[in-house]
């Protein structure tokens, strides 16, 4: 089975399942993160300066190391979807979905045909045209996933219209953005916890994945009582930072 549908497959039968984000434009990082062992990663386009080229190529490392892998993309437009699709990605994760009508947009233009993507049998996604036209149409919605990410106390109340809506696979908190959305500066504070319980039992609710971006991994046993199933680790930049600070902890204690 190809990887993506293997990913998608297991995300939609809501098994847990634990990734990264990337913020690093370097495919050795994919490599060395596939190597690890985690079950997919997020390529964070929101954030981090990744044009077209870098999510082919990041996308092509990926399939080497046979890590799935998303893409948080920095705008909800057919472009960037079909660009994360074409180029052979697991999926697409969308920032700051509010409601159920921008969901409804997001799954049409996860698909070919009118009001959806362009299509062409040889791409990367598609095997570079050895898949044919008929069985490309056919796989490419088994194999590619759409997450929308809550992160505001509107978009948390919409959270189980949005999870319901076919197509979508998946919904992911974001607690940094639901503390800033509050006026909060503590992401583990009892406010934003409840919006995160609330957000992920109404994607339970809908029978659809969801998850968090998880800091405290003490707490991953009691977030995963809540009906999480995806968790989001950290990001390569912060094992690098950790890795640093603790090695020149070590060294001047010694």
């Amino acid at each position: 089975m190809d990887m993506r549908a293997s990913f998608a497959r297991d995300l939609r039968a809501r098994k847990i399942i634990a990734g990264t984000f990337i913020k690093s434009n370097d495919p050795a990082v994919v490599e060395i993160l596939g190597h690890a062992g985690f079950d997919f990663a997020i390529l964070d386009a929101e954030h981090a300066a990744f044009d077209r080229a870098d999510v082919a190529l990041m996308a092509l490392a990926a399939r080497a190391a046979r890590l799935p892998l998303m893409v948080r993309i920095p705008e909800a437009t057919g472009a960037w979807i079909a660009t994360v699709l074409d180029a052979g990605c697991a999926g697409v994760m969308v920032p700051q979905v509010k409601n159920a009508a921008s969901a409804r947009d997001l799954v049409g233009l996860m698909r070919y045909g009118p009001d959806g993507m362009g299509f062409s049998p040889s791409t990367p996604g598609a095997e570079y045209g050895t898949r044919g036209i008929a069985l490309h149409l056919e796989r490419q919605p088994e194999e590619t996933v759409l997450i929308c990410q809550i992160e505001e106390p509107g978009a948390v109340e919409e959270a189980g219209k949005i999870a319901a809506v076919s197509g979508v696979d998946g919904v992911l908190v974001g607690p940094v953005d639901l503390a800033v959305s509050i006026g909060s500066h503590d992401p583990a504070s009892d406010a934003v916890t409840g919006l995160c319980r609330q957000a992920i039992s109404a994607g339970v609710a809908a029978q659809k994945a969801a998850g968090l971006f998880l800091t405290d991994l003490s707490k991953r046993a009691d977030w995963q009582n809540s009906g999480a199933t995806v968790f989001v680790l950290g990001s390569d930049q912060a094992y690098l930072m950790r890795a640093a600070k603790a090695a020149l902890d070590a060294f001047k204690s010694g």
